[in-house]
């Protein structure tokens, strides 16, 4: 799980809802008409935006950024040469049945097993990641279109209060509920644009990004095995991918011999 995102989330809400129960008459912060405008609006009028599929899907994208967590770079590289070292003692037949720790790994893993060729892997595998780019992508649209409407929401709720106390200006009694309309709704329009949505969908688009290189790193290596690379030499091309100041230092000829 990644604990990040739940303890930034959760960590921010728990202080704004602290703040309201310190202060006076914190039931005041609750009106049945703002949220109506505010959450209903903005969930409709996202919809309006996407189709039903993409608009779904935008929420089980981002329940993946709270219960799973991508493998690190490093862990992936050493999993990798234990594949290749295990293909080039045994042969690709070797790895049949093999348990990996990603889905992406193991289709590539499979077309190993079944000798398809390099190119042809290559092509699969970069049609798969760009499918998993495309959802991604698609679902990070969704929370950052969120994150623009709910303040417009919140606007046109402050104005609708705004409106109801003009036009009822002689009866004191209602201009109390009014303002609570009008300022409620631009607050829930702000919270969720700047605690929810916006932070899920920077989530997305930074797993996004983060995925696709992990998937692009797979697939070097898944095609590198398949061309019989030694897996000394994978492993000093795939720490490429890693941090500078993480990668194998060992000499480039070391690397190669074997």
């Amino acid at each position: 799980m990644d604990f990040a995102t739940l303890i930034g989330l959760l960590g921010a809400m728990l202080l704004i809802v602290t703040a309201v129960v310190l202060g006076a008459a914190p039931d005041v912060f609750i009106n049945g008409a703002s949220l109506l405008i505010v959450v209903g609006g903005t969930l409709l009028v996202v919809l309006a935006k996407f189709s039903i599929p993409q608009f779904l899907g935008a929420f089980k994208v981002a329940a993946r950024a709270f219960k799973f967590k991508l493998p690190e770079i490093q862990t992936s590289i050493e999993e990798l040469v234990d594949v290749a070292n295990v293909a080039r003692k045994e042969g690709a037949l070797g790895l049949e049945g093999r348990e990996v720790g990603s889905p992406f790994l193991g289709n590539g893993i499979q077309m190993l097993v079944d000798g398809q060729p390099g190119e042809t892997i290559k092509q699969l595998l970069d049609k798969e990641r760009l499918m998993t780019l495309d959802h991604n992508r698609s679902g990070a649209k969704v929370f950052t279109a969120m994150g623009d409407v709910a303040p417009a929401m919140g606007m046109i709720g402050t104005l609708i209060g705004l409106v109801q106390m003009l036009s009822n200006m002689e009866d004191p009694k209602s201009i109390g509920p009014a303002m609570a309309v009008a300022l409620l709704t631009t607050l829930y329009g702000a919270m969720i644009a700047t605690m929810i949505a916006g932070p899920i969908a920077d989530k997305l688009t930074l797993r996004m990004t983060e995925e696709a290189r992990l998937q692009m790193l797979y697939t070097d290596a898944v095609v590198a095995i398949q061309q019989g690379t030694n897996p000394r030499v994978i492993e000093q091309m795939l720490s490429s991918y890693l941090p500078p100041n993480k990668r194998d230092k060992a000499p480039e000829a070391e690397a190669a011999s074997g």
